[in-house]
């Protein structure tokens, strides 16, 4: 089973200085981790690691499609490995691969970032009733680093929130302070991963 966390509970727990022999806090360290990580999904609008196996997903072309001079890209969601990927297209229980598609953008993978779209150079994906099925591992090549920081601040943020009911915290140095809703770095990680509608 993929592992959906963007950094391990050993990296949170030495971030925080827990010592090695403390596993009390272990489980609400998973909780703040878990909920970091797909807090990040949530707010991107896509996730970050990849499935272990490839699944189909079935898109209607209409409203996914742009016209480029290189020929009709159809949006899809990241795909982090195109080993194994079939393209189809059809309707009901009827399904017709198709060929000649090329992934974008080019060399996605090579740089560590998600196939966004399938360009097709000649003909067109489709309209009306046809829909487009895709069978790839879903997700991306791997947790960019970004991202584990973004994950591991968070993570980090929510575990101490129980020290700080109501959303504040105080010192005997700065006295009582209100925190942000959310946090500025992690929000400076995350927003050149921000789908377009999201965020």
């Amino acid at each position: 089973m993929a592992d959906t966390e963007y950094v391990t509970l050993a990296d949170l727990r030495d971030a925080l200085k827990v010592p090695d022999d403390d596993t009390e806090r272990d489980n609400l360290l998973g909780k703040a981790l878990r909920s970091a990580c797909r807090s990040i999904d949530r707010a991107t609008g896509r996730r970050f690691y990849l499935d272990d196996t490839a699944t189909a997903r079935t898109y209607r072309p209409d409203g996914r499609t742009v016209m480029t001079d290189s020929g009709e890209k159809l949006i899809i969601d990241d795909i982090g490995d195109t080993a194994g990927l079939l393209v189809e297209t059809g309707s009901g229980g009827s399904w017709s691969t198709v060929t000649g598609w090329e992934t974008a953008p080019d060399n996605a993978l090579v740089r560590g970032r998600p196939v966004e779209a399938l360009l097709l150079p000649a003909g067109s994906w489709g309209c009306g009733t046809a829909r487009v099925r895709v069978t790839a591992r879903w997700g991306w090549p791997a947790v960019p680093d970004d991202i584990a920081q973004a994950a591991l601040t968070q993570a980090m943020r929510l575990y101490r929130r129980k020290d700080s009911p109501e959303g504040v915290t105080g010192s005997a140095e700065w006295g009582v302070v209100r925190l942000s809703r959310r946090d500025p770095d992690v929000w400076a990680l995350l927003e050149h991963f921000i789908l377009p509608g999201f965020g």
